[in-house]
């Protein structure tokens, strides 16, 4: 086939889409700002590549919750087991971890993109790296013409159609920036403002507890906000809290202090023991050990955990004498308010991006004929656990498809 195609961004939606259309013999240049390709890949990666999870298709689409209607018909398309596939014919194994999540035996994302861009580069695929995407020129002759911020000065390509890939806004370092955002907005693209998600939040510690505390794990906990509730660990900041159990809960707390300029989450820091059993073990009389003792011989509280409960309670809850089903009940509900979430360039992912509404089935944008998206630009999110991965898989995969559609037409 006599085209070329252009794919902008050197992630996994760009790369699946360079191996689908180079797949079919056509000339493929994939362009990327960076020195090398897949930097957030081989960062996602680095304790521990989460390719996908086990867990049944419906379950797994029910993750992408406000996106699903628009996730899932991708997901048909190139799935978890449709990943798994081509992962072993990368010749990686792969093993279910005891959570249900997916990884390669080495665990390390560098074997398997050193294998995979050896596979590109081998079909034809030609890379360009310290390429930054400047935006589209439309031609007097019809089209558009790419341009870019080269080393060597400005360059203008013009393919016969163009996959953006271009990441969301986080994690700025390694090439998702977010500074595609005007640039479609400019061509009439509707575009959703990026928002961080799986984030961690700030909290207003006191001096004391943000310096005594800061990196302790608080584990075996209960974390509740609204229909939300589940158990894992996270971890206190100077700045607040992160880690997986906020991540989970992120997209949530996030909307509600976006509407009320803060939000309030519940912890269970005993969820083996009932509020019944805690107000028996602490109304017994303690002697001569402090409180702090009392609570860690009695209830097994101590540590960040008993730091937790000073620090949003009052003197006088642990006084001689104070309301011991009070004392209870914080510890199987203690509210922490949670006021802003981390900034977007620390999050894990990004929410907002490029609209559905402004795409066809198979990611073109209908404003601009030939030009497709992929990957998180998109507007969509999902928690950890490989769903991200397994998504962005996805989409350049269609977006492939419909590249080879589009230029037979």
């Amino acid at each position: 086939m006599d085209k070329s195609v252009a794919i902008i961004g050197g992630g996994p939606a760009g790369l699946m889409a360079a191996e689908v259309i180079g797949a079919r013999g056509v000339k493929v240049d994939v362009y990327d700002s960076m020195p090398s390709v897949g930097r957030k890949f081989l960062m996602a990666g680095k304790s521990g590549l989460n390719i996908t999870h086990s867990e049944p298709f419906e379950q797994f689409v029910s993750r992408y919750e406000k996106r699903r209607a628009q996730i899932e018909p991708l997901l048909k398309i190139f799935g978890p087991n449709e990943l798994q596939q081509w992962v072993h014919e990368l010749g990686i194994e792969t093993f279910v971890g005891t959570s249900g999540r997916v990884f390669p035996t080495g665990m390390k994302a560098s074997p398997l993109l050193r294998t995979w861009l050896k596979r590109l580069t081998d079909s034809g695929v030609t890379f360009h790296l310290r390429h930054k995407w400047r935006g589209f020129s439309p031609e007097a002759s019809g089209g558009l013409s790419v341009e870019f911020e080269t080393p060597e000065g400005e360059k203008v390509i013009k393919p016969d159609a163009t996959v953006l890939a271009l990441g969301g806004g986080s994690w700025s370092r390694l090439g998702s920036d977010g500074a595609w955002v005007p640039w479609l907005e400019q061509a009439g693209v509707r575009v959703e403002a990026l928002k961080p998600s799986n984030c961690g939040f700030d909290v207003t510690w006191s001096p004391h507890f943000r310096e005594r505390f800061d990196g302790h794990p608080v584990k075996s906990v209960v974390l509740s906000f609204g229909s939300f509730h589940q158990q894992g660990e996270f971890i206190v900041t100077k700045e607040g809290v992160e880690g997986s159990l906020i991540y989970a809960a992120s997209a949530m707390i996030r909307d509600e202090i976006s509407a009320r300029g803060k939000a309030v989450i519940s912890l269970d820091m005993t969820p083996d023991r009932s509020i019944e059993w805690l107000t028996e073990k602490l109304s017994r009389p303690r002697g001569s050990r402090t409180m702090a003792s009392h609570l860690e011989k009695a209830a097994g509280i101590r540590g960040v955990k008993a730091g937790l409960l000073r620090e949003f309670l009052t003197k006088k809850d642990f006084a001689s004498g104070a309301s011991t089903e009070r004392l209870a009940s914080s510890i199987k509900a203690l509210p922490i308010p949670l006021i802003a979430p981390r900034p977007l360039d620390e999050a894990i992912s990004t929410a907002g991006g490029v609209t559905f509404e402004s795409l066809d089935e198979y990611l073109m944008i209908r404003s601009l004929p030939g030009v497709f998206c992929a990957g998180e630009m998109l507007d969509w999110e999902a928690p950890t656990g490989g769903y991200l991965l397994t998504a962005c898989f996805a989409s350049g995969y269609v977006a492939g498809m419909g590249v080879l559609k589009w230029l037979d037409s």
